[in-house]
C-alpha cells in the first residue's frame, strides 16, 4: 500500500510568485483494493453507478466495456462485460451514465493506433446483464476522448474529428450535429495532430470543449442547425510551449481545467464569449521548466469536483493524484497527494463518488513511465456537512441495528431525501459515509470501513436530523 503525503505545496504564480495556505480537511486516504489488468487491456476512465445500485462501470480500451460489482470496497468483482466485437471493433476509452443507459466514446487515439471516432449506447437497467442498443462509427481516424450528456443529448469529443452531438430516441443515437474548430488558434499552426477534442462540459446548450493545444473553446449547440464558436481561452504565457487542455468540470460562473504539466487553471466564465484567467495552481512551475512537458512531476489528466468540500482531484500521470483546495477559487491550494513522483506507475482517469475515489493507471512510455495498469479503489473522508438550518431534531427516523456490522438501515415511513449521514467518533471528528437508497423508505449507509467501536450517527434530511450512539462491531 501506497503511503500517504499531506503536505502544502508551494503554488506558483507568474507576478508575483505568493505562498498560499488554506485550511484543508483531514482527508484520510486509504487504498481500499486494486484490480490488475495487462498492458493490452488498459483501464482508462470509469463512473460509479449513480442511481444507489453499487456498480462501477470501465472504459477498458481493448477488454471493452467492464461492469464490476463494488459493494464490498475491499473487492472489485467483474460481473459482466461488453466486449468490442459489439462496438464495432472500436476501443472503449470513456463511459457516462443518464439514468438506466451508459454511453460509451469510442476509438483508439493512441500514437500510431487510431481508429474511427464513435460512440454507443448501453441499457444497464440489469447492470449484471447490459445490453447495447445504439452504435454510431464516423468514417474516418481519430478516436473518442470524453462523452457527457444534457438533457437528450449526448456530447461526444471526438480527437481529431472535433466535437459531435446526439439526440436520444428510444435508446437510439442519432447525429444531430458536428463541429471542428478552427487550428489556428492560439497561433498559427500545421500540425493538426496536437489539436484534439479530448474534454468536454455543457450548461444549458453551451459547449466549453478542452480542445488539447487549441486552447478552450466555447461551442453554442444551442441550435443544432447552427452550431458555432462563441469564445476562445488560452493561456498566453504558454505561447512558445507546448500546451493540452484537457478536461474541464464547471462550477456556476467559474471553470477548473486540467492543463496536463501546467496544472490546473481557474476560469472566469460569467462572459462566455470573453474567458479570463481567474488564478492558476501552477504546482510544476511549467512556465519556467526548460524541458517541460517531459520532464515535469505530474500531468493533470482528468478531474473531478466535490462542491460540498470544495475540493478539485487530478489524475496527474507520474504523481498519481492531487487534491486541490478551493475553498478560494483567488488562491487554489494543494492539500493532499497520494502516491509518489516517478514511482514506475501513472494515472490516466479518475472517477469520486460520495467518500470514494477511484483511479486507473495505464502502460506507457511517454510523457512518463508506467507499468502498471488496472483500478485502484480508495476511501476519503469528504467534510463534514454543517448542521446549520437542521435545528428539529426528528423522532420519525430509525437507524438499525444495534450494534452494527458492515451496514446501517435508515428508515422513515416518509422517507425525504437525504442530504448527508454522518458518523462521529469520540473526538468529535464528523465523516461522511455512503448510502444508496434501498425502497421508498429505506437508506443503506456502508461502515464496512469504519473500526470497531462507538460512534454517533447523524441523519441529515429535508430540514430535520436525527442522531443517534451505534456501536458498530
Amino acid at each position: 500500500m501506497k503511503q500517504i503525503l499531506f503536505y502544502c505545496l508551494i503554488v506558483s504564480y507568474l507576478l508575483p510568485v505568493t505562498t498560499y495556505t488554506q485550511p484543508c480537511n483531514e482527508l484520510n486516504i486509504q487504498l481500499r483494493s486494486e484490480y490488475p489488468a495487462t498492458c493490452n487491456k488498459m483501464a482508462m476512465t470509469m463512473i460509479e453507478d449513480n442511481l444507489g445500485r453499487q456498480y462501477l462501470y470501465v472504459a477498458q480500451k481493448e477488454a471493452g466495456l467492464t461492469i464490476f460489482d463494488v459493494s464490498d470496497i475491499s473487492t472489485l468483482k467483474n460481473v459482466a462485460s461488453v466486449g468490442i466485437s459489439s462496438f464495432s471493433g472500436l476501443h472503449v476509452m470513456s463511459v457516462t451514465q443518464q439514468g438506466t443507459m451508459l454511453y460509451v466514446a469510442l476509438g483508439n487515439y493512441f500514437a500510431n493506433n487510431h481508429q474511427h471516432t464513435g460512440i454507443a449506447a448501453v441499457d444497464i437497467s440489469n447492470p449484471k446483464q447490459p445490453v447495447v442498443t445504439s452504435v454510431y462509427e464516423y468514417p474516418q481516424d481519430g478516436g473518442a476522448g470524453i462523452v457527457v450528456t444534457e438533457g437528450s443529448r449526448v456530447y461526444l469529443g471526438g480527437m481529431g474529428n472535433g466535437l459531435f452531438v446526439f439526440t436520444i430516441t428510444n435508446k437510439t443515437l442519432t447525429l444531430a450535429a458536428q463541429y471542428v474548430p478552427d487550428i489556428n488558434f492560439p497561433v498559427k499552426t500545421t500540425d493538426s495532430a496536437k489539436y484534439n477534442a479530448r474534454g468536454v462540459a455543457v450548461k444549458n446548450g453551451i459547449v466549453y470543449l478542452c480542445y488539447d493545444a487549441g486552447g478552450i473553446r466555447v461551442v453554442d449547440c444551442t441550435n443544432l442547425s447552427s452550431v458555432k464558436e462563441i469564445g476562445q481561452y488560452a493561456n498566453r504565457v504558454l505561447d512558445t510551449k507546448p500546451r493540452a487542455y484537457n478536461n474541464i468540470v464547471l462550477d456556476d460562473t467559474l471553470a477548473y481545467v486540467a492543463v496536463d504539466y501546467c496544472g490546473m487553471e481557474v476560469l472566469n466564465i460569467k462572459n462566455p464569449i470573453a474567458i479570463t484567467q481567474h488564478s492558476w495552481w501552477n504546482p510544476w512551475t511549467c512556465h519556467t521548466n526548460p524541458l517541460n512537458w517531459f520532464s515535469s512531476a505530474g500531468h493533470a489528466n482528468e478531474i473531478q469536483y466535490n462542491k460540498n468540500c470544495k475540493k478539485i482531484f487530478l489524475s496527474t500521470g507520474k504523481s498519481d493524484m492531487y487534491v486541490v483546495d478551493v475553498t478560494n477559487p483567488s488562491h487554489p491550494d494543494s492539500c493532499g497527494i497520494y502516491g509518489g513522483i516517478d514511482n514506475g506507475i501513472g494515472t490516466w482517469g479518475i472517477h469520486v463518488y460520495q467518500n470514494r475515489i477511484y483511479l486507473s493507471y495505464i502502460c506507457a512510455l511517454i510523457p512518463f513511465a508506467s507499468n502498471w495498469t488496472g483500478i485502484k479503489a480508495l476511501t476519503y473522508n469528504p467534510c463534514a456537512t454543517s448542521s446549520v438550518g437542521y435545528s428539529n431534531e426528528s423522532t420519525t427516523f430509525s437507524i438499525t441495528p444495534n450494534p452494527a456490522t458492515g451496514v446501517l438501515v435508515i428508515a422513515s415511513p416518509t422517507l425525504p431525501e437525504l442530504q448527508s449521514v454522518e458518523l462521529v467518533d469520540v473526538l468529535g471528528k464528523s465523516y461522511s459515509l455512503p448510502y444508496r437508497q434501498q425502497s421508498p423508505t429505506t437508506c443503506i449507509a456502508d461502515v464496512s470501513h469504519v473500526q470497531a467501536g462507538m460512534y454517533g450517527i447523524k441523519v441529515i434530511a429535508d430540514g430535520y436530523y436525527k442522531t443517534q450512539v451505534v456501536v458498530i462491531e
